[in-house]
Order: structure tokens, then C-alpha cells, then sequence
């Protein structure tokens, strides 16, 4: 008896324990969400206006707005004169070297182009940042916007899942405490890379015309286009969290959440666009590379020992020829591929020694060497 309230006790306790620290963790991610997310989210903190006579303390791109107008009147404008003399110097040039006419083909009008598009870099993004700003408010405004406070995301549930589960509780609560902050996070990386890809456009618009640097040009263009569209698709799981049944199901919309920017580069347009390999290319190069390499480590520690067996006679040869034969072939074709040149050197002995008896009209010790027979 007294065994067993020493043990109620101590999961009584227990579960005060963890339903304390669940309340305590609640109490900071609610306030965390509310101040420092949902104003992060705000169109007005998300699409400030790249220009303007005042643009108050919280636009963080008016400063990159300016940084681009003195990049572009200090380095591109001179790049420009350097850029056309260049190209004229290899128009010169093709009439003796002939190969590269076909490389200089049509550079000029993408010079033009490359020259007009960073000089409209501030437009062309103001644009671009202008339509996202219009479709943000739209999809954020769903169910009103209830997805503005944590306590429609978290609701009162977690008090009752807290002292129903204990440490489970706790351990979500944790998880949802740190997607909370990866999501701050992930918005101001967003705001710190539009602001740099505003400063660094005209000079990548400006190394377009140049085909091996033309890929640089398209991925930034790119990225920024993903970045300004970013929150619209981020706001859709917290939306889709409001009144969730569980912390389990409320954890992963906010995985959902903060995995937002990899539902965008599907098409490998994001961090691959910048030569990070994709996840799944990643994986199915190196297990490519495995299958590749195993069959040629396996056969390079066994080696020394077939080719030293492969002159003891027609079995040293046949278990030589397999090994050389696994060797050359990916993982999942070295087994079959050896064996069968192990069948084959099998039958074609078989063979030999069967036509060798066909022929033979004594018994077999005193016959000469198949050769001297075939020769004769």
C-alpha cells in the first residue's frame, strides 16, 4: 500500500513538474508570437516602398534603395563604357578568329538589354514587390485574420493535453517554442536578402550579356521573385493552424510554416539556382558513387589473391575473370554478371573436355594435349 502511493506521488509530481514547464513555455511563445511574428507579417513591415522623401525608421529598403542608386551611378554606369569597348574589341577580332563568331552572335541586343534592365533595376523590383504587397493582404485576411493571435493557433487545450500527457506535452510545447523563433528568423533573413539582391541587381543584370555569367543574372532575379512572394505561401499553414485539435497537428503546420521558402523551389529555383545540390540529387549521386565504388573496393582487396589463383589452372582462371568482370560493373550487376562469367568459363571447359572425349580412342591419361590434337 504504501508502495503504491509512493509511486501515485511521484507521478503526480511528474506531471506537476511537466505541466508547470508547459505553462511556462506557453506563456513565453504567445507574447513571442504575437509582438515579435505577427509584426514581422504586417504588408506594411513586409513590402515597405523603395522610395519615398521620408520612409521612416522601419523600411529596411530605402537604405538598399539608395546603396542601389550609388552602386549603379559608380559602378555600373563606368562598367557599361568598359563592357561596350570590350565587345567592340571582339567584333574586331572574329574577322581573324572565326570560331568565335558564332559565340559572338547576337551580344549586342543582349548588351542593350542587359544595359536598359540595370539601369530599371528599382522599378522592375518596385514592381514585382508591388504585386506581391497586393496579394499578401488577400490571402492574410482570410477567416478574418485569425491567425494573428497564438491563442487561436494554441487555443486552452494544451492545459489538459499538458497534465493528460506530461513530458509529451512538454516536449511539443518546446518544438513549438522553437519554430516560433525559427519562423522570426526566417522572415528577417527574407527582409536582409531582398535588401542585398536590390544592391547587387544592376551588377549581375549588367554580366547577362556574358553566357558563362548569364546563369548569375536569372538566379537572382529569380530568388528575389521568390522572396517577394514568400509570405503569401508562409501564411497559408498558420491560417490552416487555427483551431487545430492538437500540439501534434499545430507543430506540423508550423514545420509547414518554416519550410515554406523549399514549397517554392520545387523546381530547383532556390538554393540549387545557387549551386546547392537538391536533397534528393544529393542522395541519388552518392548512392550512385556507393554502388559504383563497392564492387571496385571489394575486388582491390581480393585481388592479389585471383590473379595469384588465376595461373594454378582453368578455376584460377574462371574465379580471376569473375572477379575482374565484378569489378568493372555497379553493385547491382556485379553479383549476376559474375556468376554467369563463372558459368561460362564452366561450360566452355565442359565443352572442351567434352569434345576432347568424343575424339579420344584410348583411355584419357595417354592422350596428347587437347591443342596437338586440335592442330593435327
Amino acid at each position: 500500500m504504501l508502495a503504491l502511493d509512493l509511486g501515485s506521488l511521484i507521478e503526480a509530481i511528474l506531471f506537476l513538474l511537466f505541466a508547470g514547464l508547459t505553462a511556462i513555455i506557453a506563456a513565453v511563445i504567445g507574447p513571442t508570437y504575437d509582438h515579435l511574428l505577427v509584426p514581422e507579417l504586417s504588408p506594411t513591415a513586409l513590402f515597405p516602398p523603395l522610395g519615398g522623401t521620408n520612409p521612416g525608421p522601419s523600411n529596411y529598403l530605402a537604405p538598399a534603395a539608395h546603396f542601389s542608386t550609388f552602386v549603379l551611378a559608380n559602378v555600373v554606369d563606368p562598367a557599361i563604357t568598359l563592357l561596350a569597348l570590350g565587345v567592340a574589341i571582339l567584333y574586331f577580332a572574329k574577322v581573324w578568329v572565326h570560331r568565335w563568331s558564332v559565340q559572338l552572335e547576337g551580344l549586342v541586343p543582349r548588351l542593350i538589354l542587359a544595359v536598359v534592365g540595370a539601369n530599371f533595376t528599382l522599378p522592375i523590383t518596385g514592381g514585382i514587390l508591388t504585386v506581391a504587397s497586393a496579394l499578401f493582404p488577400v490571402i492574410a485576411g482570410w477567416d478574418g485574420g485569425a491567425w494573428q493571435q497564438w491563442a487561436h493557433l494554441a487555443g486552452w487545450g494544451e492545459i489538459s493535453f499538458s497534465w493528460d500527457n506530461g513530458a509529451v506535452a512538454f516536449v511539443l510545447s518546446l518544438a513549438e517554442f522553437v519554430l516560433v523563433f525559427g519562423l522570426i528568423l526566417a522572415i528577417g533573413v527574407r527582409d536582409a536578402l531582398l535588401a542585398v539582391l536590390i544592391v547587387l541587381l544592376p551588377i549581375f543584370t549588367l554580366l547577362w550579356p556574358l553566357r558563362p555569367l548569364s546563369s548569375l543574372a536569372r538566379r537572382a532575379w529569380l530568388l528575389f521573385a521568390e522572396l517577394a512572394f514568400l509570405p503569401c505561401v508562409l501564411v497559408v499553414p498558420l491560417e490552416l493552424a487555427v483551431g487545430s485539435p492538437n500540439p501534434v497537428l499545430l507543430v506540423g503546420y508550423l514545420t509547414a510554416a518554416i519550410g515554406s521558402p523549399y514549397l517554392l523551389s520545387l523546381a530547383g529555383t532556390h538554393l540549387a539556382a545557387f549551386g546547392f545540390p537538391s536533397g534528393g540529387a544529393v542522395l541519388q549521386s552518392g548512392t550512385q558513387r556507393g554502388l559504383a565504388a563497392s564492387p571496385a573496393g571489394a575486388a582491390a582487396a581480393v585481388g592479389p589473391v585471383a590473379n595469384a589463383y588465376g595461373s594454378t589452372g582453368p578455376a584460377g582462371r574462371a574465379v580471376a575473370g569473375s572477379i575482374r568482370t565484378a569489378s568493372r560493373s555497379a553493385a547491382p550487376l556485379a553479383a549476376p554478371l559474375a556468376v554467369t562469367e563463372l558459368v561460362g568459363h564452366g561450360a566452355l571447359h565442359l565443352l572442351r573436355h567434352v569434345r576432347a572425349g568424343g575424339r579420344m580412342s584410348g583411355p584419357p591419361s595417354h592422350l596428347p594435349p587437347m591443342k596437338g590434337r586440335g592442330s593435327g
